[in-house]
């Protein structure tokens, strides 16, 4: 049976919801919002579908489908093929994971959409058109596809923050689009380029030819090109010092975007950096292990010591993430099975905890009109339940045991340890003080005198469960059973290692 056409269908099937949205008076708050959270489930049953083929130990290949598309210089004759861009779509065991990731968080970041108030319509067909984007990101199969998928993700995004955020909305958004748009050009420079060495922009096609010695190209552009990669997806992971347009992001975005923002935006970077740099430059990427170990390291430290000092939790989980970014590079850099393992666990773990982490900070918010960490103390008074589900999450994202932090952050850490134990042992410094700043602004928030009468503050209820339960669910998934993610990884990773020569 032909499967070609299913990567297609859950790509562009959220494309449905924004027709029928064009055509909806736009006062009809509940059906819009209807409308908005149904079109996301097609993407959502695809995606399980596709992990369930995989478990019935079909080939994932099944799915791949390659279409001509664009043709240059077709006045040549017969050998102006050499010169094309196909349409092209696949998964294979790392995509899938994130694919999963990407329609689950969707799905669960349009219920936290409850939260928006105004302009319902024009919200919703811009959230839908971004989950278009970042499906297309990770399963377009070569550099022109994804180029335009990514591009697809900054569009929608930046007008999400800057009509739907908080006091900064403005700013935030044009942060936002200067700093990834300057991200983009440097990625359009280094696929024009490897678009005029090799005539290809195929990913596997670009591996192999990359590593061929007769191809003209030297070892000191791979390694220009390599940097360039590093610069355009650090902007995205975020790596220090690329990381302020993130931080207005997720203080200024609506809850329902940090959510996107913080679990599948920013793991855009960390894609990229281990499909495209590690995959196609391994050599240049080994040149670089040392530079790469000691930039997670800042990410960890930096991110860990200025989320202790902040006031308010949005900025505790906004220099959280970065310093969580900080153990996807440290587990890179390892350049063994073991970290590039944790690296990976840690891209799919912290999607999970941090969506769940913002989702409750905009419960909050919604209710207190705030999000500083003194006028939320005595929280557990008034919503007890979203009080436990926040003290669950600070679990996870500290790395407990049972939960999914701990597996990403463990073998990471293995990883280095095993390479650069003394890079990996100041590190750990940064595993420490996560624990000091999760807990104390999560006691401060629970626990901490109270400044207000919660008396009328209503706890989570309703479909307000459902995004909490659902993300907490997997996240003790993964941390109790790490096959679901490692099993399918297998194979991404002895590509991997097989290129770095391990």
């Amino acid at each position: 049976m032909d499967l070609s056409f299913v990567l297609s269908i859950l790509v562009f099937s959220p494309l449905l919801g924004i027709i029928v949205l064009a055509f909806m008076p736009k006062t009809e708050e509940k059906s819009i919002k209807l409308v908005g959270f149904l079109a996301t489930l097609p993407a959502l049953g695809v995606a399980f579908g596709l992990y369930l083929h995989y478990l019935a130990g079909k080939s994932l290949s099944d799915f791949d489908v390659a279409k001509d598309w664009i043709t240059f210089g077709g006045l040549q004759g017969a050998e102006a093929g050499f010169w094309k861009v196909n349409y092209e779509l696949g998964v294979d065991g790392f995509t899938m994971l994130l694919v999963v990731l990407t329609a689950v968080v969707a799905t669960l970041a349009a219920i936290a959409s409850i939260y928006v108030k105004h302009e319902w319509k024009g919200y919703f067909m811009l959230f839908l058109l971004l989950e278009i984007g970042m499906l297309g990101v990770f399963t377009a199969e070569n550099l022109i596809l994804f180029f335009l998928f990514f591009e697809i993700t900054l569009i929608p995004t930046f007008f999400l923050i800057g009509k739907w955020g908080y006091f900064e909305k403005e700013k935030a958004a044009y942060s936002f689009l200067i700093y990834n748009g300057l991200g983009s050009a440097v990625l359009l420079i280094v696929i024009m380029i490897l678009f005029s060495k090799t005539g290809t922009t195929n990913i596997d096609m670009l591996t192999k030819i990359v590593s061929d010695p007769n191809v003209p190209m030297t070892s000191g552009l791979k390694l220009g090109l390599l940097i360039a990669l590093l610069v355009a997806f650090g902007v995205k992971l975020p790596i220090f010092p690329l990381h302020s347009w993130m931080l207005r992001v997720h203080v200024q975005a609506p809850p329902s975007l940090v959510m996107i923002h913080s679990g599948i935006l920013l793991k855009i970077g960390a894609y990229g950096l281990i499909r495209f740099g590690m995959g196609i430059f391994p050599e240049q990427f080994e040149t670089l292990a040392v530079l790469l170990a000691v930039l997670g390291v800042v990410n960890l430290l930096y991110g860990a010591f200025l989320a202790f000092i902040q006031t308010d939790f949005k900025m505790v989980l906004a220099y959280s993430s970065i310093s969580h970014m900080g153990i996807v590079l440290i587990g890179l850099a390892a350049l063994n099975e073991a970290g590039v393992q944790g690296a990976i666990f840690q891209v799919v773990s912290h999607g999970l905890i941090s969506a769940l982490l913002f989702f409750l900070v905009g419960a909050f918010y919604e209710r207190t009109d705030t999000s500083l960490m003194e006028n939320l103390g005595g929280m557990a008074k008034g919503m007890p339940i979203a009080s436990g589900f926040l003290l669950a999450g600070a679990m996870a994202s500290l790395g407990l045991p049972g939960m999914s932090g701990f597996v990403s952050e463990f073998m990471a850490f293995l990883g280095l340890f095993e390479e650069m134990p003394w890079i990996a042992a100041v590190g750990c410094i940064g595993i420490i003080m996560t624990a000091v700043y999760l807990l104390r602004a999560v006691l401060g928030i629970t626990y901490g005198q109270s400044h207000r009468d919660f008396t009328g503050v209503l706890d989570l209820k309703g479909v307000e469960f459902v995004p909490v339960i659902v993300l907490i669910a997997l996240i003790v998934l993964i941390g109790v059973v790490p096959s679901v993610l490692s099993s399918p990884l297998q194979a991404t990773l002895e590509t991997i290692m097989l290129g770095l020569g391990g």
